[in-house]
């Protein structure tokens, strides 16, 4: 016999928050079908997204600086699901869009137990305008949380066009027109805990909520989870609150 479930009275914010959190906590259903990069686990997010794309390749590696000038590099994330995608702060199109997607699969990861284990990166394509306050700004313009993201560009002795090659290395062409904008295409590109390209997300049309379950999916794939104090799924939910 099922048992009735009462949702708790929450404001209309915490319930969007109280919603997100229980689909990271039901995912793990989705994980246990297959080890990531079985084919199980692929086909099932086929079948949810058509956006989506199974590559299992080793992810380009790659050296780069924050806005502070510090090195960053992908192999510093080793053991975390890294979120890749390439921008630029003067893209009159669609970077702006692709930024605030980010944002809100960054909100609802950030929401949930998986906010540690996954790390958001942007690459600026246009490295020479994006200058160190430029990148300090965007976060914050774009409802991104540096808590677990950060815009990487060159440093100042790399080769003009390093970001560029890095985009390409990953199957995304940044071609730049004469009035100093950039033709590229929108990819979301899914980087598992062993340092392989797992997946891309193509445009801006995937639902937000199929990425945060297959990067959940790949998190509970990548080694067991610990044990559990044995409580009902509703009181667990709501001890994040």
């Amino acid at each position: 016999m099922l048992e009735t479930v009462r949702l708790p009275h929450l404001p209309a914010r915490q319930l969007f928050r109280f919603f997100a959190i229980c689909a990271a906590v039901l995912a793990p259903v989705t994980a246990a079908l297959a080890h990531h990069p079985g084919a199980n686990l692929d086909a099932v997010m086929g079948d949810k997204e058509k956006f989506f794309q199974a590559v299992d390749l080793a992810a380009p590696a790659f050296e780069l600086v924050d806005a502070k000038g510090e090195p960053v590099r992908l192999g510093d994330f080793a053991g975390k699901i890294v979120v890749v995608n390439f921008i630029y702060a003067g893209c009159l199109d669609v970077c702006p869009l692709h930024s605030e997607k980010i944002a809100e699969v960054q909100g609802l990861i950030n929401a949930s137990p998986m906010k540690d284990r996954v790390q958001f990166l942007s690459i600026t394509t246009d490295p020479d305008r994006d200058t160190p306050d430029v990148l300090a700004a965007y976060g914050e313009g774009h409802g991104l949380d540096a808590a677990n993201w950060m815009l990487l560009t060159r440093s100042p002795g790399m080769p003009e066009d390093t970001t560029r090659r890095i985009a390409k290395s990953f199957g995304l062409e940044f071609t730049e027109t004469p009035d100093g904008q950039q033709m590229h295409g929108i990819v979301t590109h899914v980087i598992d805990r062993d340092g392989r390209l797992a997946a891309r997300f193509h445009g801006l049309r995937f639902e937000s909520v199929n990425l945060v379950l297959y990067i959940n999916a790949l998190t509970n794939n990548a080694r067991a989870p610990a044990p559990r104090e044995n409580k009902r799924l509703w009181e667990r939910v709501l001890e994040w609150f």
